[in-house]
């Protein structure tokens, strides 16, 4: 009977529970430097795009700034742009535009409806014709400075901004959306506020790996029309191509990196909490047990 309960792992009551011991703080850290080590030594592509995009962020900052004669030059072409041009033939197009529809039936256009949609297409015509010159004059200005000069980097580092904080108010909007389903649904299930808590904590974390990896995507997909319009030769568009994509991925990856790790390190506080009143509820449990169990000892003499 002894040797039974001595395999069975524990006293009556106990057999085939698992205690789960966490690690110490000073082991979390080892692990997740092995686990990185581990990670960087099977993917090395993948650790070499994001120490690359690390020295771009650390190196090239806000671009390089431009000397006086091409700060001139840069302006005089700008200058040449005319934008008050491109106002008034964007008033024009809203204006047909608005008479069109005004004039369109449901599934019919009359005599009206049509010179109303020539005059929309002849102001659309005139509307594209000005900005494809300010287009191409806004190209020209942005050759001479560069795509490595605090024009080209303070654009696309605008475009990334525009994209990471779309990217994040599609996490929190569904996140919020989430929480008030999921809450719903935990009422219906009369789950305690942990599970509840959890699930939330998932959640957010998947909303926002989403959210950010789509922003990222859409950055990459969008950042080569941005080269291009800077005229620059073929060697100078891919290494900067490739130097602000493997930026914004290291960006994004750290970004996440944060938010789990805060995460992590929040459940793991819990944890460790809950384990240490747990430890102490069983030592006095031992303790209460041993002391009537002593004095109800029989004595030998």
């Amino acid at each position: 009977m002894q040797a039974g309960r001595q395999r069975g792992g524990g006293p009556p009551g106990q057999a085939g529970r698992q205690v789960i011991v966490l690690p110490e703080p000073a082991d979390v850290g080892k692990i997740i430097i092995r686990g990185a080590s581990d990670f960087a030594k099977q993917h090395k592509v993948i650790t070499g795009g994001y120490v690359l995009g690390i020295l771009v962020i650390i190196l090239i900052g806000g671009g390089s700034k431009l000397n006086y004669d091409q700060r001139r030059e840069y302006n005089n072409i700008m200058n040449t742009i005319d934008v008050e041009a491109e106002y008034a033939a964007s008033n024009d197009f809203f204006a047909a535009n608005q008479n069109y529809r005004a004039t369109k039936g449901w599934f019919s256009c009359d005599g009206l409806c049509q010179r109303n949609k020539r005059k929309m297409d002849d102001a659309k015509i005139r509307l594209d014709r000005i900005r494809e010159e300010g287009n191409v004059r806004m190209s020209d200005a942005k050759n001479v400075a560069g795509l490595f000069s605090e024009i080209g980097v303070g654009e696309v580092q605008d475009a990334f901004w525009s994209y990471f904080s779309a990217g994040k108010k599609f996490a929190k909007r569904q996140s919020m959306w989430d929480a008030m389903f999921m809450g719903i649904r935990s009422m219906g299930r009369d789950e305690n506020m942990v599970e509840y808590g959890m699930k939330v904590l998932m959640q957010v974390l998947l909303n926002f790996s989403i959210g950010l990896v789509m922003a990222l995507v859409m950055f990459v997909v969008g950042l080569w029309s941005i080269v291009r319009s800077y005229q620059p030769n073929p060697i100078v568009a891919v290494a900067f191509f490739v130097s602000a994509s493997c930026a914004a991925f290291s960006f994004v990856t750290t970004y996440l990196f944060a938010i789990y790790g805060a995460a992590a390190g929040g459940v793991y506080g819990v944890l460790k909490i809950a384990e240490g009143n747990l430890q102490i509820q069983q030592q006095g449990n031992r303790g209460g047990r041993q002391q009537p169990h002593m004095q109800n000892r029989p004595h030998y003499e």
